[in-house]
């Protein structure tokens, strides 16, 4: 097998969360036939492309419903959305808040490196306030996004931050978030190092810090606080909330357990059914 060519600027911290994501497979022992990651479009969203796994490389900003509609279909599957902060934060930012309320039980990675990269380098949702890029020339003037304030007021049943500057706590916060039984969010810190001189491998690392072991996260107006910590980020999880999730709470799994892909669909029925509301 020759080299595999990798889209991804040498030093890039996507390199690190690819390494991540295998080591937490590897480490909660799941199959690749048993996952599929989900991405949309980016650098971030190339990163089901190195994975042995199932996957669906969707469009911008559209990596959660189709991870939702997936894991409506078959629940027995472990299910991840990926992408990055302008993906998933700008682009897909009405699917990212109204899929907390759903509560399906799939987990979200975002590749929060506070600009985008594929396009070359403008501001995204994250980008801190005076950051100058070939667009804002003369610096962002607008409030950065808060995706952990958003997701524990929202109703996201798990709320957490990593960094990749440790690949250890990264992996660990993962392996949490992806056992948890409801919608997961890990809002996950990465270096851009060719579009981003500000936020650097070094500026995660002085500018981070990890919640004290006392810290309890089922208290959400607690969590709401940490959550507006800017002079250093908490890294860690914010918020747990046990709760039905989208699959427990649908319909089509009261009475029958099935997976949906497994049944005998009636298409004569749902042929007549869709002919009768054409004919009103």
């Amino acid at each position: 097998m020759g080299p595999i060519d990798i889209a991804w600027c040498p030093g890039c911290g996507d390199y690190g969360i690819l390494n991540a994501i295998k080591q937490t497979m590897a480490e909660l022992e799941i199959p690749p036939e048993k996952f599929v990651i989900v991405s949309g479009i980016g650098q971030a969203a190339k990163l089901p492309h190195y994975i042995r796994s199932n996957f669906f490389n969707g469009l911008h900003g559209r990596s959660i419903p189709p991870a939702t509609g997936i894991k409506a279909t078959n629940p027995d599957l472990v299910v991840i959305a990926e992408s990055g902060d302008g993906d998933i934060y700008g682009e897909g930012g009405n699917h990212f808040i109204h899929a907390m309320r759903r509560n399906p039980d799939i987990t979200v990675i975002v590749h929060d490196n506070m600009v985008y990269g594929l396009t070359k380098g403008q501001a995204s949702p994250t980008s801190r306030e005076g950051f100058k890029t070939p667009v804002q020339v003369e610096g962002v003037i607008l409030k950065p996004f808060n995706p952990i304030a958003v997701s524990i007021a929202n109703g996201a049943s798990f709320v957490a931050r990593a960094s990749i500057t440790d690949i250890p706590g990264t992996v660990k916060i993962l392996k949490q978030a992806i056992q948890h039984k409801g919608f997961s969010i890990v809002d996950l810190f990465q270096p851009c190092v060719t579009f981003n001189k500000l936020n650097t491998y070094q500026w995660f690392k002085d500018n981070t810090y990890y919640l004290e072991d006392s810290y309890d996260p089922h208290n959400r107006i607690e969590a709401l606080k940490r959550a507006f910590e800017e002079d250093k980020f908490p890294l860690g999880v914010f918020y747990i909330e046990e709760r039905k999730t989208f699959e427990e709470s649908n319909m089509a799994y009261e009475i029958d357990k099935t997976p949906l892909y497994k049944r005998n669909v009636d298409l004569k029925k749902l042929s007549d059914l869709v002919e009768s509301m054409k004919k009103g």
